[in-house]
C-alpha cells in the first residue's frame, strides 16, 4: 500500500496553550479510511487544520507523497463542522459544489463546459437534481451535508477530511451519507473525525484517539487491551456491536452505576 502522507514528531500550539498537539506520529495511506476519535479540546480539528496547512507547526514535519515519492502538497477535500458555516450567506447549491474545482484549473476565473458539466455529475451523485438553484440557508442538515461534501469531491482529492459529519443531525440521510462515502473510498483516502466513531465502525480501517498525544490502532476491531492502553489518556465514548462493550464512559460523580462499581 503506497503512503499519502507522513507526520513525524508534530508538535502544534496557540499563544494561549503552546501544546495543542505533543509529538504526533501518523501515517496515512491511499485508499486508507481512518477514524479519528477523542475528548473536546484533545486536538482533533487542530491536527485537520495542521494537515490543510491552516497552522503551522511549532515543530516536526507532514510529507506528502504520490505513488511513493515526495511531492509538495496533495489535493486535499474537506467537509467542515457545521457550525462553520455561513448559511446566511447568498450562494446556490450548484455555485457551491462548482466553488470547490482548484483556482488554477479555471481560465480567467470562468467554468468551462467540462467543468460544469463535472458540476452537475456531483449534484446527480449527492441527489440534489431538484436543489440546484436553492440558496444554502434553505436547506436541511442532509441537504446542505450534501452540497458540502459535493464541494469537497468535485476536484478529486487524494484524501477527504470530514469533520465531526455526524454533526448535521439528519438522520433521514446519514445511510445514504455512509454508503456514498464507503463508495468513495475506493478512489480516495478518508479521515473522518467524531467524538464517537461507533456509528461508522463497520467502515473504519483504522483508528487513531488524539487527546494531545495520538494512540493509533490498525483495524477497527479494537481490542479491550487497546481501549485499556488508550483509556488512561484518551477519554472516548463508543458505541458499537457484537462482543465490544456497547459504551464505554469516564467515571463520573453522580452516577449510579459508578457508585456500584465503587462499592
Amino acid at each position: 500500500m503506497n503512503k499519502l502522507v507522513e507526520i513525524r514528531n508534530l508538535n502544534v500550539g496557540y499563544e494561549d496553550r503552546p501544546y495543542v498537539l505533543r509529538e504526533v506520529n501518523l501515517d496515512i495511506f491511499t485508499n486508507d479510511f481512518l477514524g479519528i476519535i477523542g475528548p473536546n479540546g484533545g486536538g482533533k480539528t487542530t491536527l485537520l487544520k495542521t494537515l490543510l496547512g491552516l497552522i503551522r507547526p511549532v515543530s516536526g514535519n507532514i510529507s506528502f507523497f504520490d505513488k511513493n515519492k515526495k511531492i509538495n502538497r496533495i489535493n486535499i477535500g474537506y467537509l467542515p463542522q457545521i457550525n462553520q458555516i455561513d448559511k446566511k450567506f447568498p450562494i446556490s447549491v450548484f455555485d457551491v459544489i462548482i466553488s470547490g474545482l482548484s483556482i488554477k484549473s479555471r481560465l480567467f476565473n470562468r467554468y468551462s463546459k467540462e467543468q460544469k458539466d463535472r458540476a452537475y455529475e456531483i449534484v446527480q451523485k449527492m441527489g440534489l437534481e431538484k436543489l440546484t438553484e436553492k440558496p444554502i440557508g434553505a436547506l436541511s442538515g442532509g441537504q446542505l451535508q450534501r452540497t458540502l461534501l459535493g464541494r469537497a469531491i468535485i476536484d478529486s482529492p487524494s484524501l477527504l477530511i470530514l469533520d465531526e459529519p455526524n454533526s448535521y443531525v439528519d438522520k433521514r440521510f446519514e445511510t445514504d451519507f455512509y454508503k456514498i462515502l464507503e463508495d468513495l473510498n475506493k478512489e480516495t483516502a478518508i479521515v473522518l473525525v467524531s467524538h464517537d466513531v461507533g456509528t461508522v465502525i463497520s467502515l473504519v480501517k483504522n483508528i487513531a484517539c488524539i487527546n494531545e498525544g495520538l494512540h493509533y490502532h490498525s483495524g477497527s476491531n479494537i481490542s479491550s487491551d487497546w481501549l485499556e492502553k488508550t483509556y488512561s489518556t484518551c477519554p472516548i465514548e463508543i458505541v458499537g456491536h457484537g462482543d465490544f462493550p456497547h459504551r464505554v464512559l469516564e467515571k463520573h460523580e453522580g452516577c449510579d452505576c459508578c457508585k456500584e462499581n465503587n462499592n
